[in-house]
């Protein structure tokens, strides 16, 4: 006999339905900030030290939407 697999509703399906929209919520809140950091002059590594990862890391997840938004991107030697 094969265990039987809770259907998802309820409270459970509830919780973890509201950590996904909180999840989405978060990235767009970063997505906004990262980019009002960028266009006031921020540096990647100030980007990634106020969000506590690395330059790199940052620069990997916002450097497409941030070019493709016209912003102007600091090269780091720059």
């Amino acid at each position: 006999m094969t265990p039987r697999t809770p259907d998802p509703i309820g409270a459970e399906a509830d919780d973890l339905a509201a950590v996904v929209a909180l999840r989405e919520l978060a990235d767009r809140l970063e997505d906004a900030a990262v980019e009002r950091a960028m266009r006031s002059g921020w540096s990647w590594t100030q980007v990634a030290e106020a969000l506590g990862v690395t330059r790199q890391a940052v620069h990997k997840k916002h450097h497409r939407r941030l070019g493709e938004a016209g912003i102007e991107l600091r090269r780091r030697n720059a």
